[in-house]
């Protein structure tokens, strides 16, 4: 069956990567209209979670920001689609990095680095930045239930040599990386709710009470990773500006959960900034009042 899916869908992707853009927009406004109108897909969590956090906000504005953030969802998922058949010279030119100093100052010391990231828009062409740094490339991802879109997802990713490293497999890999004096950045996007069983660290995000994943900052302090915060800005469509942010070179100098609240907070101010390209489909505050906040 997964093989099945896969023989009656990749035919549609190959078709839409080799679309220009124009063409591709023109798509991805038609998928809009599908998804947002017909399939509601995710609108009543993408709902929710805007009235949590945003009960100022009137109805009118909680639905244009509804609306535009299911557009920038699918602009999203169809730019990556497209890097499966776009230039490199192209992607050079619609994904930019305003201060890619930072990385390469960090790469002078040898140190490996930890780039964190929100769910944000544009993330998918972020692998192009193996065209201006020395370190190996790694994304950290959860594997797809259908093996034969998930090894498409990491052809597509890989284009640019990076690498992906399953979640399970994380600690493993950059354990062994680090004893072999590799030089490596590995991408996490943290912003996400971990189990309930796992959570180890809660604090206030958007004004809720919610646990917080703190792997990056753990794996940090073991293996004495720097940590760089990346904010991307969309300039236009199809046209992304990256900048980022050092949060420190010496990670065990800060007391545990202090970089991950830190990490936290400036994925909040970023929402805060545009809040209609942040990835609101996904169930961010399930475990809320779960546990009760410190009075």
């Amino acid at each position: 069956m997964q093989l099945l899916a896969f023989m009656l869908f990749y035919p549609i992707i190959w078709v839409i990567s080799k679309l220009n853009f124009r063409l591709l927009y023109i798509l991805s406004d038609l998928l809009f209209y599908l998804t947002y109108y017909v399939v509601r897909y995710r609108r009543k969590t993408v709902y929710n979670n805007l009235k949590m956090v945003f009960p100022e906000k009137t109805e009118k504005e909680i639905t244009r920001i509804c609306k535009a953030s299911c557009r920038n969802y699918i602009d999203t998922f169809i730019e990556s689609i497209k890097s499966l058949n776009m230039s490199e010279d192209e992607m050079k030119s619609r994904f930019r990095f305003k201060n890619i100093e930072v990385i390469h100052e960090i790469e002078k010391k040898n140190q490996s680095i930890i780039l964190m990231c929100g769910h944000f828009n544009g993330f998918e062409w972020i692998f192009i930045i193996d065209r201006y740094i020395k370190s190996n490339v790694n994304a950290i991802y959860k594997r797809l239930s259908n093996k034969y879109f998930d090894r498409l997802m990491k052809k597509i990713r890989s284009k640019y040599n990076g690498i992906l490293i399953h979640t399970k497999e994380t600690r493993k890999i950059i354990a062994e990386n680090s004893k072999n004096n590799s030089l490596d950045l590995y991408g996490f996007a943290s912003d996400q709710t971990p189990r309930l069983k796992k959570a180890v660290h809660w604090n206030y995000f958007m004004n809720i009470w919610v646990p917080i994943h703190t792997g990056a900052e753990m794996l940090a302090k073991q293996h004495n990773l720097a940590l760089v915060f990346m904010r991307i800005k969309k300039l236009k469509r199809g046209y992304y500006e990256t900048t980022f942010e050092k949060i420190t070179t010496n990670p065990i100098d800060y007391k545990d959960y202090e970089i991950t609240d830190k990490f936290m907070k400036l994925v909040e101010n970023q929402i805060y900034d545009e809040p209609t390209l942040y990835l609101w489909s996904h169930r961010r505050w399930k475990h809320r009042d779960k546990v009760s906040p410190p009075k």
